[in-house]
C-alpha cells in the first residue's frame, strides 16, 4: 500500500575482523537444568465432533500468578543454559563493536526546520534533531528520557501542515496501545492533556484545530494486553478539548470494522478513510472538507481488493489499487463521481508489483523486480520520464516529498550494502550520496547471489544466498534460513548487523521468498492463503533442501529463523519435518492455529488463515498444521529457542507459552528446548538497542553451540 514514513535509518555495520583470532571451543558438556514441571488440565474442546484436548490453556491467563511463576522458572533455565555457552559474551561485545557507530536518517522539513533522527551507536533510542537554514543543531525530541531503561519507544510523529504543532506517540514496553502528546514546535511546550488507549493508529492533522486518529474500546475481558479487540473507530480530537469529547467520525455500531485508517491529501482538502476487516482488501472513503457539512461518500463498496488515494490535483483524484490489477496500477477520477466505473488507468499494471511515492510534482513508481527494486519517475499525466539508476541490485525506499520540493532523499541497501542515504534532483534525475555510514565493512568481500529452486508442486520459488567469496561448498558451513510467507508482505534485500557475526564465521544467510508474500503480487499471495498456506511452508522446507543438495550446508549445520508469522513457519516446518534442522528459532509465532482469532485484534488474520470456526473444512485444514497441535511424543526435535515478550499484545506470548511448554513435554533426545521471554517488550517495535544486541548474542550463541561451531573472535 501507499505509505509515507518518517523514521529512522536503522544503518547496520560491520567491521573487519582481527588478524589475531582467537578461537573459542563450544562446550563439551551443556548441563541442562530440568524443565519447570508445567501442570496440566483437563481440557477438551470438541471441533465438529473432533475432540482437541488443550492441557496448557490456563498458561493463555498472562496475568495469572501461576503464569507469572511459570515464566520466572523458564527463564531461570534459560539464562543457566546460555550462561554456559563460553563465547556468548565475546560474541555480545563483537555486537556491541559492530551497532556502536553514528546512523542518520534521511532529513525530512516541517515548517521552518529541517528534522533528522540520530543514533550515536549504541543509545537505546534514536534522537530527534533539528535545526534552521543556516543554523545549529538542537535536540527536538529524545526518547532515551522517555524512561530510565529505554523501553518506552517513539511510535510515531506527525507534525502540522505548517509545522507549528506536534503530535507524537509513545509506546510503553513495546505495547501496541499507545499515548499521545501534543507540543509547540518552536518551544516545545504541552498542548493540552495527554491522550491514551490508542491503538493501531496513525494521527492526521486538520489545520491546527486538531487531528484524527483511530482505536478500540479497552478489552472488558481479558486483561488489555490478551483481551479481543474487536472494532476500530475514527475520532478526531479537538486542541483544547478533553479526549472524551472526541468526535466519532466512522466506525463504531452504524459501520463496525475491524481496522480503520484515515488520513488528508496534502492540499488538506480531502479525508481519506480506509476501513477493513482483515488484513487484506479494504473500503475506500472520501469526504471533501473544503465544503461544509460534506457528507463521507464511499468509493469503493467491498473489501475484495486494496485501495489508496495517494494525492490529488484540484477535483481529481489519484488512487493506487490493485481492483482488476493484480500486480497493482494507478488510475484517476473525479471526485465529484469517484465510482470504479470512472476510474482511468494513468500508471497501468505491469509484470512486476508496483508501490508509489510523490513528490515535487512527480509520481514514482517503485516496482519489485524478483524481490529487488526497480524505480521509475512519472509525470502526472502518466508519462514515464525516467529510470532512477540504483547502486546495483537491493531495496530503495523513501520516494516521498512536498508537492513544492525539489529534492527528495532516498535509501538503498542489500544484503552487502549497508544503507545509504541519496539526494535526489528531481529535475535532473541525480543522485549523490548523502550519508553514507562509516563502517570499516568492504562488500567486495562478499557476495550475495540470487537462485530460483522448485517447491513441492514444481513452482519455482527466488531466494538470495549471501557468503563471504571464496567459500568452500563442503556441506560444512553453518547456515541460517529466514523466510515470512504471509499477508502480503515482500521480503527484500537489507543489511543487518547481526548477521555480518555469522558472515564472518564462514557462515551463510538464506532469504527465502515464499509464497504467502507479496513479491509477485495478488496471486503469489493467495497461493499462500487458507487452504493454500501448506505451499508456503512446501516453499521453505524446499529451501533448506536445495541448501543442504548444493553444499551449502548440512542438517547438522542448518538453522531456521523467521518472527510472527514467520514464526508460524518455523514451528510448522519443524514439526513437519524435525529431521531436516539443526536449530530452531520461532520468534512471537503465531503457533495455536485453532485459537489465534480469540486475542488482540487476531481475528483480522482471518483473510490469510481462516479460523477453525469457519467450517468443519477449514478447521480439519488448520489441525493438521497448527505447530502446538501436530507436535508428537517422542520425537527428536531441533535444538530449540522459542522468543516472546511479555508485553506483545500483537501475538500474544500464550502461543509460545504453550507451545514450548508441549515441545519440552514431547521432545525425544539431548536438543534443549528454551523459551526465552523478554520482559518489558513487544511484539518487537522500539526494542530498545540494549535488548537486541542481547537478544541476537544469546541467538548466535545457542545456534553455534548446538551446532558444536567454535567461534573466532
Amino acid at each position: 500500500m501507499f505509505k509515507t514514513y518518517i523514521g529512522l535509518l536503522l544503518a547496520l555495520s560491520l567491521t573487519a575482523c582481527n588478524s589475531n583470532q582467537k578461537t573459542t571451543e563450544p562446550a563439551k558438556h551443556m548441563k541442562l537444568k530440568p524443565y519447570p514441571k508445567t501442570k496440566k488440565i483437563n481440557l477438551v474442546d470438541d471441533h465438529f465432533g473432533t475432540k482437541v484436548p488443550d492441557p496448557y490453556r490456563w498458561l493463555e491467563n498472562d496475568t495469572a500468578a501461576d503464569t507469572k511463576e511459570w515464566v520466572l522458572a523458564e527463564n531461570e533455565v534459560t539464562n543457566d543454559y546460555l550462561s554456559q555457552i563460553p563465547y556468548r559474551d565475546a560474541i555480545k561485545q563483537r555486537l556491541e563493536k559492530l551497532w556502536n557507530y553514528e546512523k542518520i536518517s534521511a532529513p525530512f522539513k516541517e515548517g521552518n526546520y529541517t528534522y533528522y533522527y540520530k543514533n550515536d551507536g549504541l543509545q537505546n533510542q534514536s534522537v530527534i534533531y533539528r535545526e534552521k537554514e543556516g543554523g545549529k543543531s538542537e535536540v527536538f525530541l529524545d526518547p532515551n528520557k522517555f524512561s530510565a531503561d529505554g523501553t518506552t519507544s517513539l511510535a510515531g510523529i506527525n507534525f502540522s501542515k505548517d509545522g507549528s504543532l506536534v503530535a507524537y506517540q509513545i509506546s510503553e514496553g513495546g505495547s501496541d496501545w499507545r499515548k499521545v502528546i501534543v507540543l509547540k514546535s518552536e518551544d516545545k511546550s504541552v498542548v493540552g492533556d495527554t491522550l491514551t488507549d490508542i491503538k493501531f493508529s496513525g494521527l492526521s492533522w486538520k489545520g491546527n484545530e486538531g487531528f484524527y486518529y483511530s482505536s478500540y474500546d479497552k478489552p472488558k475481558e481479558g486483561s488489555a494486553l490478551s483481551g479481543l479487540t474487536q472494532y476500530h473507530k475514527l475520532y478526531f480530537h479537538k486542541l483544547g478539548t478533553p479526549q472524551s469529547a472526541d468526535k466519532l467520525i466512522f466506525g463504531g455500531e452504524s459501520t463496525p470494522r475491524r481496522y480503520i485508517g484515515a488520513y488528508l491529501t496534502e492540499d488538506e482538502r480531502f479525508l481519506v478513510i480506509t476501513a477493513a476487516n482483515t488484513t487484506s482488501g479494504n473500503e475506500l472513503y472520501i469526504q471533501d472538507l473544503s465544503k461544509s457539512d460534506s457528507k463521507i461518500v464511499q468509493v469503493v463498496a467491498d473489501f475484495e481488493k486494496e485501495h489508496d488515494v495517494i494525492d490529488n490535483q484540484g477535483d481529481s483524484l489519484f488512487i493506487f489499487t490493485n481492483l482488476n490489477a493484480p500486480n497493482y496500477k494507478v488510475i484517476t477520477v473525479n471526485s465529484e463521481d469517484p465510482k470504479p466505473a470512472n476510474w482511468k488507468d494513468l500508471i497501468p499494471e505491469t509484470e512486476n508489483v508496483l508501490n508509489m511515492g510523490k513528490g515535487g510534482g512527480k509520481l514514482f513508481a517503485v516496482y519489485l523486480k524478483d524481490a529487488t527494486s526497480l524505480v521509475k519517475q512519472f509525470n502526472r499525466q502518466g508519462q514515464e520520464e525516467r529510470i532512477i539508476e540504483l547502486p546495483g541490485l537491493g531495496t530503495a525506499n523513501g520516494f516521498d516529498a512536498k508537492q513544492d520540493e525539489k529534492e527528495l532523499y532516498y535509501s538503498f541497501t542489500s544484503y552487502v550494502y549497508p544503507p545509504t542515504i541519496f539526494k535526489y534532483d528531481i529535475a535532473s534525475g541525480k543522485s549523490v550520496i548523502y550519508k553514507k555510514p562509516q563502517v570499516l565493512f568492504n562488500p567486495e568481500n562478499y557476495e550475495s547471489k540470487q537462485v530460483f529452486y522448485a517447491s513441492k508442486d514444481g513452482t519455482k520459488v527466488p531466494m538470495i544466498i549471501t557468503y563471504k567469496k571464496g567459500i568452500v561448498l563442503d556441506g560444512n558451513n553453518p547456515t541460517m534460513l529466514y523466510g515470512y510467507g504471509g499477508f502480503n508482505i515482500s521480503l527484500t534485500p537489507s543489511f543487518s548487523v547481526s548477521t555480518v557475526l555469522l558472515l564472518e564465521q564462514g557462515g551463510v544467510y538464506a532469504v527465502a521468498n515464499l509464497r504467502g508474500g507479496g513479491e509477485y503480487g495478488e496471486k503469489w499471495h493467495l497461493a499462500g492463503t487458507k487452504e493454500q498456506k501448506q505451499n508456503v511452508f512446501d516453499d521453505f522446507i524446499a529451501a533448506a533442501e536445495y541448501l543442504v543438495k548444493e553444499n551449502y550446508t548440512s542438517r547438522e549445520r542448518l538453522a531456521i529463523s523467521g518472527g510472527s508469522n514467520g514464526g508460524l513457519l518455523v514451528g510448522a516446518a519443524m514439526t513437519q519435518r524435525p529431521d531436516l534442522f539443526k536449530v530452531a528459532f520461532p520468534a512471537v509465532g503465531v503457533l495455536d492455529m485453532l485459537r489465534y482469532h480469540k486475542f488482540t485484534a487476531g481475528a483480522g488474520w482471518a483473510y490469510d488463515y481462516g479460523t477453525a470456526d469457519d467450517n468443519k473444512e477449514m478447521f480439519d485444514y488448520l489441525y493438521q498444521y497448527s505447530p502446538y497441535h501436530m507436535l508428537k511424543e517422542g520425537i527428536e526435535y531441533p535444538a530449540t529457542m522459542v522468543t516472546t515478550a511479555d508485553h506483545d499484545d500483537r501475538v500474544v506470548p500464550a502461543h509460545s507459552f504453550k507451545f514450548a511448554a508441549r515441545l519440552q513435554e514431547y521432545n525425544k533426545g539431548a536438543n534443549p528446548v528454551l523459551i526465552r521471554i523478554e520482559t518489558k517488550a513487544g511484539h518487537g517495535a522500539g526494542k530498545p538497542t540494549t535488548m537486541i544486541i542481547q537478544e541476537q548474542a544469546d541467538k548466535w550463541s545457542f545456534m553455534l553451540q548446538n551446532m558444536g561451531i567454535a567461534y573466532k573472535e
